[in-house]
C-alpha cells in the first residue's frame, strides 16, 4: 500500500516538489504508507515536538494500527516541509488530533510501492530500491546514513565517534572536526548531524577539510537542513548535502548530492 504522489510548493522559494510517502513494513509483512492530502499546503517545520513526529497508519491486510514517522521533505533552499497527512478514516491528522479519537478506520487503498527518488545505476542495471530505517534516536540517523552510503556503492562504511577536546594552552587555533558521529568507508567520509539545529557553513568547511586530509569524498547528512551559507559553500566545494527525514530516507539538498545520487559511488 502506498500513498498517491502529491505536489508540494515550498512557501519560502516557491519551488515545486513531487513527493510520495515512503513504504513501511507492517509486522504482518504487508507494506503500508502514510496517506497524504493532495489539496492542502505543506507546513514549514520550525520547531520539533515529539508528539507531532508520528502518525497512525492502518494496515488493511491485518487491521493493525501502528505509529510511523510523519513524512518530511527537505527543500534545496534549506526549508523543511511537512506534507499534510490523513488519518485512516480520511480526516486531516492535525484536525483529528484536536477533535479527539476518530471513528473505526476505513479500509485503505492499495497500490504498488513507488520510489520517490531516481535510483543510481550499477553498470547497466539500476540499483534495488533503498530501504529506509525509521529514525527515533540519533543512532538510527547514523544507521540510516550508513545504509544509504552502502546503497550508493561505498564499501566498508562504519561509524566513528568524533570528540572535540578543548585545545591545550599555546595550541594554534585551526579547524577541528565537529563533535558528533561520522561515517568512514573506502573513499568516503560523512558527517551525520541528528540535532534540530540547521547545519552551518563552519560545519561544512570542517567536513571538507577532513575529506581533504583523508583523500576521500565528503558527504553531509542532517535532519534539520542547512543554512543558506552552508548550501552555497557546499556547492562551491562540491560537497553533497542530504536532508534525512524521520522515515530514514535521505533526500539531496544541493546539486552535488543529486549528481552523487544519479551516479552512485565512483
Amino acid at each position: 500500500m502506498t500513498a498517491e504522489p502529491v505536489q508540494l510548493r515550498c512557501p519560502a522559494c516557491h519551488q515545486d516538489h513531487r513527493y510520495v510517502s515512503p513504504v513501511y513494513p507492517c509486522p504482518c509483512g504487508a507494506p503500508v504508507s502514510v496517506p497524504l492530502r493532495s489539496t492542502a499546503a505543506p507546513e514549514v517545520l520550525r520547531r520539533r515536538v515529539w508528539a507531532d513526529e508520528w502518525v497512525t497508519v492502518h494496515c488493511e491486510s491485518c487491521g493493525r494500527d501502528d505509529d510511523w514517522p510523519r513524512p518530511e521533505v527537505g527543500c534545496p533552499c534549506g526549508t523543511l516541509l511537512r506534507p499534510p497527512v490523513l488519518t485512516p478514516d480520511g480526516r486531516d491528522a492535525d484536525a483529528a488530533a484536536a477533535d479527539g479519537p476518530p471513528p473505526p478506520a476505513a479500509p485503505a487503498r492499495t497500490a504498488d510501492p513507488v520510489e520517490r527518488v531516481p535510483q543510481p545505476r550499477t553498470g547497466d542495471e539500476p540499483r534495488p530500491p533503498f530501504r529506509p530505517v525509521p529514525i527515533r534516536t540519533a543512532r538510527d540517523a547514523v544507521e540510516a546514513a550508513g545504509r544509504y552510503l552502502t546503497w550508493l556503492g561505498y564499501r566498508d562504511v562504519v561509524p566513528q565517534v568524533v570528540h572535540q577536546p578543548e585545545p591545550r594552552a599555546g595550541t594554534p587555533a585551526g579547524p577541528r572536526p565537529p563533535a558528533g558521529t561520522d561515517l568512514r568507508g573506502r573513499g568516503v567520509i560523512a558527517q551525520v548531524e541528528p540535532s534540530t539545529l540547521r547545519t552551518t557553513l563552519r560545519d561544512v568547511e570542517c567536513l571538507w577539510l577532513n575529506g581533504l586530509t583523508a583523500a576521500a569524498t565528503s558527504v553531509y547528512f542532517a535532519l534539520a537542513g542547512y543554512t543558506d551559507e552552508a548550501l552555497a559553500r557546499a556547492d562551491e566545494l562540491a560537497i553533497p548535502l542530504f536532508t534525512v527525514d524521520l522515515a530514514g530516507e535521505p533526500q539531496p539538498a544541493n546539486g552535488p548530492a543529486r549528481r552523487l545520487l544519479a551516479s552512485g559511488a565512483p
